[in-house]
């Protein structure tokens, strides 16, 4: 075993947690809808987007058409287009892996990528490589496990789904210990708290990723020299 895969396993070992569980619930709600694991794995494995594939499950139950599909999945993934941009000079020099770590993105692969550095020695390629294709397989296993289960048992999941906030608090912390930096948290709660005052839910996310890199940059100089400091 290499020492990049063991390295990208122990650091993935939150987000494991996380997508287990939330990847279960989302095959038992598939499941509940008449569509079998097949789904879960195919959905899991193409589309792989945690907030997307819930919402897929009321778009097969409402029988919307493309285009509305479509719109939809744009304004709930848009903000990859945001954060994703960030690691084009990461991805530039990984050759034929770059494809599949550009759709194995996700917010908490994201997170991982820009928090926790990668250890002198380690070839950066393959741990981004094994540390995207980990996650990956924790939510394909947690779909279909929960769409094999689901299609024998019944589950009430109301409350799973808060599974996705406690691993973003993990993610929070661990980002915290890695850099000593309390402004970029201040920034993200303000632009979160804009954001639930000013606008509707539905446009509540997009606009506090907007103010929040609106003010990442304006502060840019002093949140570098912070960094510097540490």
């Amino acid at each position: 075993m290499s020492p990049e895969f063991k390295t990208a396993f122990k650091n993935s070992v939150p987000v494991m947690m996380g997508y287990l569980v939330l990847g279960f619930a989302f095959g038992l709600l598939l499941s509940s809808v008449g569509l079998g694991w097949p789904w879960a794995l195919a959905m899991s494995l193409l589309i792989y987007a945690g907030a997307l594939q819930f919402a897929a499950v009321g778009f097969f139950a409402a029988k919307l058409g493309l285009v509305q599909v479509a719109i939809a999945s744009l304004f709930i993934n848009i903000r990859q287009a945001f954060y994703g941009l960030s690691l084009l000079k990461k991805f530039a020099d990984t050759g034929w892996r770059k494809p599949y770590l550009i759709h194995a993105l996700t917010d908490e692969t994201y997170a991982l990528l820009t928090t926790i550095p990668v250890p002198d020695g380690l070839d950066a390629k393959r741990y981004y490589l094994y540390l995207s294709a980990l996650n990956h397989s924790y939510w394909v296993s947690g779909s279909v496990a929960g769409a094999l289960v689901g299609g024998a048992v019944q589950f009430d999941t109301r409350g799973v789904a808060f599974s996705l906030s406690a691993l973003f608090v993990v993610l929070a912390i661990e980002n915290y210990k890695a850099r000593r930096q309390i402004l970029p948290f201040v920034i993200g709660a303000v632009a979160a708290s804009v954001a639930m005052m000013t606008v509707s839910s539905a446009n509540m996310l997009i606009t506090a990723i907007v103010l929040s890199l609106v003010m990442l940059f304006a502060l840019r100089s002093r949140i570098e020299q912070g960094e510097d400091d540490g």
